[in-house]
């Protein structure tokens, strides 16, 4: 199973959140440090403010928190709410299921139960237990990141 790059920027999204708690990220920081377009990532975060996994805050000192304890953060639940679909394969998905087999296939089942045993892995993660496991070097990194300064060339 392969996750979408929706799914991966809401995680490295959270991550670097979580990782830098003590201030407020801006979309441009997050999206510099991990080489992701802006444009991408501000569909990205307003998804994830519907969702309430971030706070988002206007104006010129603005920018972006976690909007909960990253213990109450399930990546198995984040993953669920990213992710479009888990169709396997096509029988999976009754408006293009053309498949002979359909109804009695043992390849359908095994496929429904390894999705669901990959999602009950992530319910066991949270993301405080990522940041945990977060490598010092990246927790360095990002905690150190700082948006660019916007600089305006005025007429003399």
């Amino acid at each position: 199973m392969r996750l979408t790059a929706y799914t991966d920027y809401s995680l490295r999204t959270l991550i670097f959140l979580g990782l830098a708690r003590d201030r407020l990220a801006t979309i441009g920081e997050i999206a510099d440090a991990h080489g992701i377009a802006k444009n991408h990532l501000t569909k990205v975060v307003h998804q994830l403010g519907m969702l309430g996994y971030v706070t988002t805050i206007r104006g010129r000192n603005g920018g972006l928190r976690l909007a909960r304890e990253p213990s109450a953060i399930n990546v198995g639940e984040v993953v669920r709410h990213t992710e479009s679909d888990f169709h396997m394969a096509s029988c999976f998905d009754p408006q293009s299921s053309g498949c002979i087999y359909a109804n009695a296939c043992a390849l359908q089942g095994a496929l429904d139960k390894a999705t669901r045993a990959f999602l009950g892995v992530l319910d066991e993660l949270t993301l405080e237990q990522m940041l945990v496991r977060a490598p010092r070097q990246g927790q360095t990194m990002l905690l150190h990141a700082r948006p660019q300064a916007l600089t305006v060339d005025l007429p003399a």
